[in-house]
């Protein structure tokens, strides 16, 4: 089970970021935190092709029923794909507890903490804080592993039918 969910914020001189968080609920790994001006649903799309084509295929996404994640191209690009969702109701953010403690956590570790002057920058400082969450930071649901630890050690087989080649269609 994946979850995926997008946190706002602003750089310092004033433009908007907008990021996009997709979670492994498993392994807690965070696969993609990616910051732009807008994210639109192709946007969105490619990142979680990307995610895929990294980690293999969830076999559940949750999310909101935020616009990026009900378009059509998306729905029907997960439709073609054994990948199910599961939409949260509306204004109920707690039935995505995972990814919301997460961003908690992100705001006050990385957004808080860090003047982000420019997109650039705040791309750089979000890798890096990622990295560090998935590499070194240790979780005590995990037995005080790494997720990337974790994940090397217990993660379930990808989804059948979803090897790297055949998720680029």
């Amino acid at each position: 089970m994946w979850t995926w969910d997008f946190i706002a914020d602003a750089t310092v001189r004033g433009g908007p970021l907008r990021i996009l968080t997709i979670l492994d609920e498993y392994t807690r790994e965070c696969h993609i935190l990616q910051a732009d001006r807008s994210l639109r649903s192709q946007d969105v799309l490619d990142q979680l092709q990307k995610a895929i084509g990294q980690q293999g295929a969830p076999e559940y996404l949750r999310s909101d029923n935020g616009s990026e994640f009900i378009a059509r191209i998306v729905q029907q690009w997960l439709k073609e794909k054994p990948i199910r969702t599961i939409c949260i109701e509306p204004g109920s953010p707690g039935q995505n507890g995972f990814v919301e403690s997460f961003h908690g956590r992100f705001r006050d570790e990385c957004l808080n903490r860090e003047q982000l002057w420019t997109l650039t920058e705040a791309r750089v400082v979000i890798a890096d804080y990622r990295n560090e969450y998935n590499q070194f930071r240790p979780h005590s649901r995990l037995g005080y592993q790494s997720p990337a630890r974790f994940a090397t050690q217990a993660i379930p087989s990808p989804v059948p039918g979803m090897d790297k080649q055949n998720n680029s269609n």
